[in-house]
């Protein structure tokens, strides 16, 4: 008994050499040594420094003196590349854990000034107001212990389009244009699941704030993709004419939510409400909708057709939620199971700013990726480090039963 658990002891006290293992296999594509020093250096600093994450306190924190100007180079100008530190964070994590869930979330970096890549004062959907800021979508791999934002883009405002003077000081790349928020989903989505080594596993994203959720569902579907889309109740979806009229017409979602709550399925489920831990229940319906496409999707059991699942609490006069989805209507339990892992998403997002997601101080488009690329490997060694405990707890609990067994 006392060897087990000073093995349990020894495993959860981090050992020196446990950053530097993660960063060796993290940083390995590095074409040069210096870059992978520096790496590490930033890396302990996201970890461990307290404050905030400047390149002052990181290195002062790590090496026990100011070094400014090698961190910021590293981060700003140095040109390694992130796309290879995001696919090994993703491989990693899936590798000890399938994804649930990969999830979109709108990630904002609040700012005074006019300069950084992207910067501009905008409508932030996830605040319901206008702010001077950088926006951000975060795609995140959701799995049994929480989830890790892995890959990212800086969504650029309009007027960065036209602003050659803002483009060339924040380094803006000449293909790097303002597009809508379902392009960025769609490159994001193509990124993880055709040049990385990781599973399929079904699409979440939060659109209740979009005006336009067509053209999302439409990619997600030619992609063979199945997907769970909370939408506006003035989202307009495609319906069937009536009989007699070809084609198909739009009706906003709240009007369908009408019709369910006169002919639709109707079921009442139970579950934990994970941001209070409470129980809950509440009514649930379900209708179809034609889709665009039919395609046969991927993972078990996904047939194509969209349906619109709508919550409905007993007592209210509208619905509280609406959702999209082209998963299976008959596992209705598993749809909302699957709705509520969007917390686990945000709340991964949120968990970032203790790794100085925010703390950013330059301004150019690769300093940005560079940071937020380390702010997410940052949160990754803790979250496999979490998994790896997890799976130490299986193997010791399993000894401990052969040892009962033998007594």
């Amino acid at each position: 008994m006392s060897t087990i658990s000073h093995r349990r002891e020894t495993f959860a006290g981090e050992r020196q050499d446990e950053i530097s293992e993660f960063c060796q296999g993290l940083f390995a594509p590095f074409a040069r040594s210096d870059q992978r020093r520096w790496g590490e250096v930033y890396l302990r600093g996201l970890l461990h420094a307290s404050g905030r994450k400047t390149p002052a306190n990181i290195s002062e924190h790590v090496l026990g003196r100011r070094a400014v100007q090698p961190i910021q180079q590293f981060v700003n100008q140095s040109t390694w590349s992130f796309e290879s530190v995001r696919r090994h964070l993703a491989e990693r994590i899936c590798s000890l854990t399938a994804p649930e869930a990969w999830a979109f979330d709108e990630v904002v970096f609040p700012k005074n000034g006019d300069r950084s890549a992207g910067v501009g004062r905008q409508f932030v959907a996830s605040e319901g107001r206008m702010m001077n800021c950088q926006l951000a979508l975060a795609a995140s791999v959701v799995h049994k212990g929480g989830s890790l934002p892995v890959n990212w883009h800086l969504m650029l405002p309009r007027h960065w389009d036209r602003d050659h003077e803002l483009r060339g000081q924040a380094h803006i790349p000449e293909d790097e244009r303002h597009r809508p928020r379902w392009s960025y989903v769609l490159e994001s989505v193509d990124e993880i699941l055709h040049e990385w080594d990781v599973p399929i596993a079904p699409i979440l994203a939060d659109w209740s704030f979009e005006h336009e959720v067509e053209p999302l569902l439409l990619g997600l579907e030619e992609r063979g993709l199945g997907y769970l889309v909370e939408i506006a109740p003035s989202a307009q979806l495609p319906v069937r004419r009536l009989a007699g009229h070809a084609g198909t017409h739009r009706r906003p979602a709240a009007d369908l939510a009408r019709d369910l709550g006169e002919h639709g399925e109707r079921a009442v489920l139970s579950w934990q409400d994970r941001p209070e831990n409470r129980a809950r229940h509440s009514q649930f319906m379900v209708g179809r909708l034609p889709a665009g496409h039919h395609p046969k999707l991927h993972g078990p059991g996904a047939r194509g057709a969209r349906h619109l699942v709508v919550e409905w609490p007993f007592g209210r006069p509208q619905p509280r939620t609406y959702w999209v989805t082209n998963l299976p209507a008959s596992r209705l339990a598993e749809t909302v199971a699957l709705a509520e892992l969007r917390h686990k998403s945000s709340y991964g997002c949120e968990r970032l700013q203790q790794f100085g997601l925010g703390d950013f101080e330059g301004r150019s488009f690769r300093g940005w990726h560079h940071h937020v690329t380390l702010a997410s490997a940052a949160l990754g060694y803790h979250a496999l480090r979490e998994l790896g405990e997890d799976e130490l707890d299986d193997v010791l609990d399993d000894v401990l039963e052969e040892e009962r067994a033998v007594e």
